[in-house]
Order: C-alpha cells, then structure tokens, then sequence
C-alpha cells in the first residue's frame, strides 16, 4: 500500500483545493488625495463593496496621489499593461486617444452628473465598444457642472475672460475657452493648486467636488458658476477600469462579483456621489465671492461653443463614424436619464 507522508498529504490537499478559495489582491491606482472625495465617496465603497460580496477573498491595496510612480496620463496605460490592476482616470489626459466619448465633453451637454453618468455607459456600449477594448472596463461617469475658481477678478460676462490664462482638463474643454476669448491652459488636476500659487494661471474651470482636494478655495477669490437650470457648461468623462488579463484569471465567483459591481448602475452610483460632494466642495468656499452667469448672457456662450461641437462632428466623420447621429445619441440618452 501506498504511503503518503503528512507533508506530501498536506501538499496534495493544497493543490485539490477548490478555486473559489482563491484570494485577490487588487492594485488600484489614481491621481487625487486619499482624501478626496472620489476616494472616500466612490472607489473606498467600491473595495469594501467587493471585499464584503466576496467573503473577504478579493480586496483593494488603494495607492492614491498617483503613489505607484507615473503620471495621470499614464493611468490607462498601466492598466492596459498590467502594471497596476485597477485604475479611476479621465480618457481626456490623453489628448485624441478616445476620441468617440469626447461628445459628453462638447460645451452645454450634461444637465447633471447621475443621469449622464449612465448615459455615457449606455453611448460607450452603443457606439464605442472598441474605444476601451484593451480594459476591462467597470464603469463610466461624468462630473458635476464645471465652475470658474479665479484669483484676480470675477466673471461676469465673455469681456472678464478675454486674456485670462484658465486651466481646463481636456481638449474640448480648451477649444471652448479659446472661443471664449480666454487663454486655456492643460493640465491634469493635481497641477492646479501649484499653478495658481505660482500665477502660472488667473483661474481653473473645475467642478466644486474637487476643489478641497487642491486647495483651490485657498488659492481664489472668486467663484462663478452657471445658470444651474441650463446644461452645464462643461464636464469631463471617466473611466474605472481593470487589467483585463487579471479579470480573466479571476475564479467564476469572483468574477461574478467584479461583475455584479460593474456597469450603467455602479456609473449612476458614482454620478450621484460627484453630485453630493458637489455641495460639499462648495461649503469650503463660504466666504468667497460666488457668482451666477445668467441665461441671458450664457446664450452667447451657447452660440461660440456651436462651431466647437460641430468641428468634433466634423473631424469624427472625417474618421468613418456618423458624427452628427453620435451627438444625436448622446443628447438623446442624456435626456432619456436626467433625473429631474
């Protein structure tokens, strides 16, 4: 008869024993603070999300303040790679790479961040399945309505722009503000507060949920906002998104997990949670000057930033794609879940 010592026993048990008892470590990597709001808020609840759903066999080593090395514009790409495994960033870091979901980021489309939020995931999947191909891509989401923060003067009107050197986050967000009369700057959040410290820039256009995270009610007096009842007058598009190959190594129930976590409802969760650290962000403010551009002055806006969403139209059916029917989806599902 066969004899098996205690070790090669304990061997063969470890090596019969069933998948699911695998344990996950997840890398997830973004730019801002771990104390920002879209780490407390959204990607905190996510991990204990999935570490709870999963008995603990699947968890989040968190590295914030882009802590694995790189930069913001970089994030894509260490995921696609394999360097980290999961990773929160904006496609509009990089400039033209993903060019089919820059439609939520042409002046005046978003009406709030909940509804567009699903509306982005539902476009990406209608019509640009293939622009995050190399990810395994977890959810989709926009901010809440860009705000004007500046250091010198208030804006009131297209006249207190003209000059002004105003960071914005993407290329589309940078043509507006050239039309504006403004001199856009580009650079990924992070840069902002340093920038303003040093007058490298009179302003930033940034959503109010960001602005403890850079200090940026430290650094401006000022604070303008538009009409809340007219579509905001920008926002920028995001992405949480997972190494595909780590997802494909994952266990069926793990995978399950990652699955039920994943998707339009996780994009409106992450939506709203941007709009309640909306109010909170503008809190830090109190004290500064805040203004409101009212309609009547945005409807000259609305009519520079026309020329901007049809050069897009222009240049994505330049590229085969039927630029004016992606505009037509989006306002369409925008509006399918806008929440009133």
């Amino acid at each position: 008869m066969l004899k098996i010592t205690w070790a090669a026993g304990a061997a063969m048990l470890v090596a019969l024993a069933p998948a699911h008892a695998q344990e996950v470590t997840l890398k997830v990597h973004h730019f801002l603070p771990a104390g920002s709001a879209a780490n407390t808020m959204f990607i905190m609840p996510w991990c204990e999300r999935i570490a709870k759903e999963s008995g603990n066999r699947m968890k989040c080593q968190i590295y914030p303040s882009m802590q694995l090395g790189g930069t913001p514009p970089q994030l894509y790409d260490q995921v696609k790679d394999g360097v980290v495994d999961v990773i929160w960033t904006l496609p509009g870091y990089t400039a033209g790479r993903f060019p089919l979901v820059e439609v939520f980021e042409l002046p005046f489309m978003m009406r709030e961040p909940q509804g567009t939020s699903k509306a982005l995931w539902d476009y990406v999947e209608k019509n640009a399945p293939n622009e995050f191909a190399d990810v395994k891509l977890i959810a989709t989401h926009v901010h809440g309505p860009g705000v004007f923060h500046t250091t010198g003067k208030q804006i009131k009107s297209l006249a207190d722009l003209k000059g002004m050197k105003v960071r914005a986050p993407t290329r589309q967000t940078n043509r507006f503000l050239a039309a504006l009369g403004a001199t856009p700057v580009a650079m990924p959040v992070p840069q902002v507060g340093e920038a303003l410290a040093k007058g490298v820039i009179d302003g930033a256009v940034i959503p109010w949920e960001v602005v403890p995270s850079v200090k940026v009610q430290e650094l401006t007096k000022f604070h303008t906002e538009t009409d809340a009842a007219a579509p905001a007058f920008y926002t920028s598009t995001f992405i949480f998104a997972m190494n595909k190959a780590k997802y494909a190594a994952l266990p069926p129930d793990l995978k399950k997990v990652i699955d039920a976590n994943s998707g339009q409802a996780l994009s409106g969760e992450i939506g709203r949670a941007f709009a309640e650290a909306d109010a909170i962000g503008k809190k830090t403010a109190a004290g500064s000057t805040i203004n409101v551009i009212p309609q009547a002055e945005l409807d000259a806006w609305v009519k520079l930033g026309q020329p901007i969403a049809d050069a897009w139209v222009a240049d994505i059916s330049a590229k085969g794609a039927n630029g004016k029917q992606l505009v037509d989806d989006a306002r369409a599902l925008i509006a399918k879940h806008t929440v009133r």
